[in-house]
C-alpha cells in the first residue's frame, strides 16, 4: 500500500499543478476586455468550464484532505482505494475541461461549427490517450 499510495501522489503531483494552472487561468477571463464581446452561449460554455475546472482541482486534490484526515489511523488501503476514486474522476473531469476549453477557444475565433469539431476531436483525443490506449496494453499483457 505504501508503494502504491507513493505512486498516486506523483501521478496527483503533475494533474494538480496544470489543473490549478488552467483553473487559475479561467478565473482570469472575465476581467479581459474582450469579454463582454462572448456571446451568451460562448458566456454559458464559459461558466460551466469554471465549474468543471473547480471540480477537477477538487477531486485532484482531495487525496490529500483524505490524507490529512486519516493519518495514523492505519486505514492506509482505505485510503488508496478512495484516493484512486478521486483521482479517476478528477481526469475525467479535467478532460471535459480540457476539450471545453479548446472548444470556447475556437468558437471565438473561428466560430461555432470549428469550437464544435475541436471539442469533439479534443474529447476523443482524450479519451484513446487516457483511457482506450491503456486499456489496450492491459487486454494485450493478459
Amino acid at each position: 500500500m505504501d508503494r502504491n499510495w507513493n505512486e498516486l501522489l506523483q501521478e496527483l503531483r503533475v494533474t494538480q499543478t496544470g489543473t490549478q494552472i488552467l483553473t487559475g487561468f479561467l478565473f482570469t477571463i472575465p476581467f479581459q476586455q474582450r469579454f463582454g464581446d462572448l456571446d451568451a452561449y460562448q458566456k454559458d460554455l464559459y461558466l460551466v468550464l469554471v465549474v468543471l475546472a473547480v471540480l477537477a482541482t477538487a477531486l485532484i486534490v482531495a487525496p490529500v484532505s483524505l490524507h490529512r484526515v486519516l493519518f495514523r489511523k492505519r486505514l492506509k488501503p482505505e485510503l488508496v482505494a478512495a484516493a484512486n476514486i478521486f483521482a479517476r474522476l478528477g481526469l475525467v473531469v479535467l478532460g471535459l475541461v480540457l476539450a471545453g476549453a479548446a472548444m470556447l477557444l475556437f468558437d471565438v475565433v473561428l466560430g461555432r461549427q470549428a469550437g464544435w469539431v475541436v471539442g469533439g476531436v479534443s474529447l476523443a483525443v482524450l479519451a484513446a490517450a487516457w483511457w482506450l490506449v491503456p486499456h489496450l496494453i492491459r487486454r494485450a499483457a493478459d
